[in-house]
């Protein structure tokens, strides 16, 4: 299933901006950065629990947010992307 995960994490000390890393390097384990803190991951449901458990240990309740979005597995219906930053298909071949 595509999970859209978007975040807000207050920077305004020094453990925060550790948390604001962390949560980027977590999200990158599992999918796409597409803003600059919005994800998308192309999951299982056992992965998307594993996901939230990480996240929710690293951010701060009461300074930081997290949000998800289930977009399913017929997701490629629900998203539409204009702009400069190059669109990626998850299910497509990875070339390095």
């Amino acid at each position: 299933m595509m999970i859209l995960i978007t975040y807000d994490v207050n920077t305004e000390d020094k453990e925060g901006r550790g948390r604001l890393r962390r949560v980027a390097k977590e999200c990158e384990n599992y999918g796409q950065r597409v803003q600059n803190s919005v994800f998308e991951c192309l999951v299982s449901p056992l992965d998307f629990s594993k996901l939230i458990a990480a996240l929710e240990k690293i951010i701060d309740v009461n300074k930081d947010s997290l949000r998800y979005y289930k977009l399913g597995d017929n997701w490629k219906n629900k998203i539409r992307h204009c702009g400069a930053k190059q669109t990626y298909d998850p299910e497509g071949f990875l070339i390095v």
